[in-house]
């Protein structure tokens, strides 16, 4: 007999007078594939559908912007004015209903971030005149103090945005008043400095977001459910606190129906990473806003978000009553089943986000949204329909690491006899090296869930058994699909040979002594240094660049930075290792040869592909893949994503 593990989580809740039928819920995340109208494409309905097809109670489209010529922010954001949206927007709705989820718009107005309508040639406004920094690097812009007849037009424009959302078959709209944006700025007392009717107290601040809430609220009726999102804290220094944050609630409760929480604004790029958290802050880091808010409101239900993925931390803020809803947004990307696996008792399938801001970062650098462990992201159109049967095949798979992994599952799964050989003692690569690391420890949870999939879908796994061409000759495959990842680049300077290399010192963090210098400025140079600067050692980076070389991942790198200051890590620019003595290493630049006393060097200066090995087996099958580390230097996402391919790939023709 059936018997839910998460009750409270799965019960119903009632905002106005529709139903959800549980209580996760897709929080906003915008369009990202449009036409030169700005309506949504089909794969970016399928990207909404995916969440409702998983089990989500409300899927959110985000970013919809009401005043496209002054509040844009993003570049394929909705516009709702546009009066041939009605087709596209009802589509949109009916492919997130009929799955039984809610779909929700959000209604959005960037205000003076509206960097989109700005460098359009706008005009932009916000509450007063003044120049505003662009958020996350971008140019300064120059605001106008919004008058009261621009004030009306902002209030209609929301208005009629929400009509049309329920017109065209949403059960929901959101009021985005948090992060920065127009309505947060009025509201806040770090950003707005009005001193007419709209600024000065508090009551003046909230002025416009009433207004608007009230109009919408009056047009829309008293049974048609309207969110509203704000910020429960500014959290960074200057900014307002909880307590503030529990005003604005109480003013807005019993007129929204649910009251939607989060954290910070762009106006510091410190706060982005807890607005969304960083894989360095603690799961639920955000709730604590939502549970102090919930303890003040008497009649909106509230809802939290940030960091959760986990589905018994999701019961238990529910049960505990810290929020009557837990929305995410990563955590659905990574896993869109989640809801149902939960329900399912499923939960050790779950694939829990890693916060490793793949999603985020390729939104802003290549315009659309990826994930880093759910190849499904971005191709959802064609995972909605079966492939062809595949023609069954003998495949051996060399590595058993993050490509191998998934390759080897995917093949079993498209009924392939798979053999996974891996060289080492256990599944999960050279990774496996962070298991230690508190910040990875998703990155191990996901590692041991990959593992327990391939032994689970009837792969043959060799451990302890590298493959050679005489093994691969033995076993007499149709496919081979060569994982055998990376090795460190040696280090070409006198006494390179007695550095420790990055994985070394993530297993035994002991070898690296009280100080300790690293060469190499990447991810891998700097992720060591902050696990080692928080276990207490004194950690010098010397990079020969500039800047630190984070990639495309541009949020995690801010992220890294954060945390490279917080443990105390002292990082030097254009230094590049000299020598390596018993003491120390010298390091040149420009003008000094420079010496840097410590106890041990660790050399992250990257990895060199295993091609020559993987060469080795090119001719011992009648297919052969090279995927990973051992093809050119990868991350998760990139590797990940080849290797699901190409097993869907294998046996197809």
């Amino acid at each position: 007999m059936y018997k839910c593990k998460y009750p409270n989580l799965f019960s119903p809740i009632t905002l106005g007078d529709v139903l959800f039928r549980n209580r996760i819920f897709a929080s906003p995340t915008g369009v990202f594939y449009a036409d030169p109208l700005h309506r949504p494409l089909y794969e970016t309905m399928c990207y909404y559908e995916r969440k409702a097809k998983g089990g989500a109670a409300s899927v959110c489209v985000g970013d919809a912007t009401v005043d496209g010529a002054h509040g844009a922010h993003g570049a394929y954001s909705i516009l709702m004015e546009d009066e041939g949206l009605a087709p596209a927007l009802n589509k949109l709705a009916m492919t997130i209903n009929r799955h039984g989820a809610v779909a929700t718009l959000e209604m959005f107005h960037a205000g003076s971030a509206a960097s989109v309508s700005y460098h359009a040639g706008n005009e932009i406004y916000g509450p007063q005149d003044e120049e505003v920094a662009g958020a996350l690097g971008q140019p300064p812009v120059r605001v106008r103090a919004m008058t009261r007849d621009i004030m009306n037009t902002v209030i209609d424009k929301h208005v009629a945005g929400a009509l049309k959302a329920k017109a065209c078959g949403f059960g929901m709209v959101t009021l985005h008043f948090a992060h920065g944006f127009l309505m947060h700025q009025f509201m806040s007392p770090t950003l707005n400095h009005r001193t007419d009717e709209y600024g000065g107290s508090f009551e003046n601040r909230m002025r416009l977001p009433l207004e608007t809430l009230r109009a919408v609220r009056t047009a829309v009726g008293p049974k048609f459910p309207i969110e509203v999102r704000i910020s429960g804290s500014e959290v960074y220094d200057g900014g307002y606190d909880v307590d503030y944050g529990c005003r604005i609630a109480a003013e807005l409760d019993g007129i929204a129906d649910l009251i939607h929480v989060s954290a910070g604004s762009h106006e510091d790029a410190r706060v982005f990473t807890v607005t969304h958290p960083s894989m360095f802050l603690e799961d639920g880091v955000n709730v604590k806003y939502a549970a102090e808010i919930k303890k003040r409101v008497k009649y909106s239900k509230v809802a939290t978000v940030g960091a959760l993925s986990d589905p018994e931390m999701l019961q238990e803020i529910i049960a505990s009553g810290k929020a009557d809803v837990v929305e995410m947004a990563r955590g659905l990307i990574c896993d869109p089943d989640l809801p149902d696996k939960a329900r399912d008792g499923r939960a050790d399938e779950i694939t829990r986000c890693v916060r490793c801001f793949t999603c985020f970062s390729t939104l802003l650098t290549h315009g659309h949204i990826v994930c880093a462990l759910n190849p499904e992201i971005a191709d959802e159109a064609e995972h909605k329909f079966a492939r062809p049967p595949a023609k069954p095949l003998r495949v051996l798979v060399a590595g058993g690491g993050v490509a191998g992994m998934e390759a080897a599952a995917v093949c079993a799964a498209r009924g392939h006899e798979v053999t996974l050989c891996e060289k080492s003692e256990r599944l999960g690569g050279v990774l496996r090296c962070e298991d230690g690391v508190p910040f990875k420890r998703h990155l191990r949870e996901y590692l041991d869930r990959q593992a327990a999939r391939v032994r689970k879908s009837g792969v043959r796994v060799m451990l302890n058994t590298p493959v050679t061409k005489a093994l691969a000759e033995e076993i007499a495959p149709d496919a081979v699909i060569a994982a055998i990842g990376a090795a460190p680049a040696s280090l070409k300077i006198p006494g390179g040979e007695s550095a420790l290399v990055a994985e070394d010192v993530y297993i035994s963090p002991e070898r690296a002594g009280r100080r300790v210098v690293i060469l190499g400025g990447g991810l891998v140079g700097c992720e060591l240094a902050i696990y080692l600067g928080k276990l207490g050692r004194d950690v010098t980076v010397l990079e020969m660049m500039q800047r630190p070389n984070f990639g495309d991942n541009i949020l995690h790198g801010q992220a890294v930075g954060i945390e490279l200051e917080r443990a105390g890590v002292k990082l030097r620019f254009d230094v590049k290792a000299d020598e390596i003595t018993r003491n120390g290493v010298w390091g040149v630049s420009e003008s000094e040869r420079t010496f840097f006393e410590c106890d041990a060097v660790i050399s992250a200066v990257g990895l060199l592909p295993r091609r020559a090995e993987a060469d080795e087996l090119r001719f011992t099958a009648s297919y052969f893949y090279q995927i990973g580390d051992c093809l050119a230097s990868k991350n998760i996402y990139e590797a990940t994503r080849a290797a699901h391919q190409i097993a869907l790939d294998i046996g197809e023709r």
